[in-house]
């Protein structure tokens, strides 16, 4: 697929969308509507217990609160170092600190919309601390939940999620001996 024109259709300090014009293999044209979004970094806390840290807020787009894996991008949709970027977005929604952070692979957000993608990170050997929330995450709670609590919570749809879904697998397989991505 060749690129012939794109524009600016919107942005604002978290994305930008973007307008292209575009050729197919067989010639014929057409428009891709993309959102850009800086790369995030999500973050799986594992206490020595095994259990896993959660932040809950409320998602303005599906209007209900989701359970999450602490995750973010960068200020002002700069692109920052991912492995910095999950320690900061760990500290700041948690408290939390980690001996180790494990990269454990990648995510695609939505590759057919959205050039988005997430670096994911295992973060253990935990201290806690106060967190630093931005004002928007004002209303986040946090919470410790086992693996099958967890496991559970999917199960009858209480943790939707997809990044903190696909994570978890990506967690999972790691564990079984997988090398990351």
């Amino acid at each position: 697929m060749e690129q012939l024109s794109t524009r600016r259709v919107y942005a604002n300090a978290w994305m930008t969308v973007r307008e292209d014009g575009i050729r197919r293999q067989d010639g014929t044209e057409g428009v891709y509507g993309v959102v850009d979004k800086p790369t995030y970094a999500l973050v799986i806390p594992r206490d020595d217990d095994g259990r896993l840290h959660l932040v809950e807020q409320y998602r303005y787009p599906v209007g209900e609160r989701r359970w999450e894996f602490p995750a973010g991008t960068a200020p002002d949709r700069a692109e920052q170092d991912p492995a910095e970027l999950a320690v900061r977005e760990l500290a700041e929604e948690t408290g939390l600190a980690a001996r180790e952070m494990t990269f454990l692979g990648m995510l695609d957000v939505a590759p057919g919309m959205s050039s988005q993608r997430g670096h994911v990170y295992l973060a253990t050997g935990l201290t806690e601390g106060p967190p630093q929330r931005e004002h928007q995450e004002q209303d986040m709670r946090a919470a410790w939940f086992t693996p099958g609590e967890f496991e559970e919570m999917a199960r009858r749809g209480d943790l939707t999620d997809a990044q903190t879904l696909a994570a978890y697998a990506l967690m999972r397989l790691h564990a079984d001996g997988a090398p990351p991505a």
